[in-house]
């Protein structure tokens, strides 16, 4: 039987331990991308969305 270890989440299992922290750097990773590409930007979203409804002029 394997030691467990302890974690911030409790007491697991050494492969636990192990998927957890992989997981826990994949959604670090997640939000940091979406913070760089402006995902949680609301005002960035609302002038793209009105230069969509904009009908341009006939020449």
């Amino acid at each position: 039987m394997t030691k467990p270890v302890n974690t911030k989440y409790g007491y697991v299992t050494p492969q636990e331990a192990k998927i957890d922290a992989q997981l826990d750097k994949w959604y670090k990773d997640k939000k940091r991308r979406a913070k760089q590409h402006g995902a949680f930007s609301l005002d960035k979203n609302k002038e793209a969305q009105h230069a969509k409804n904009k009908k341009m002029p006939l020449s």
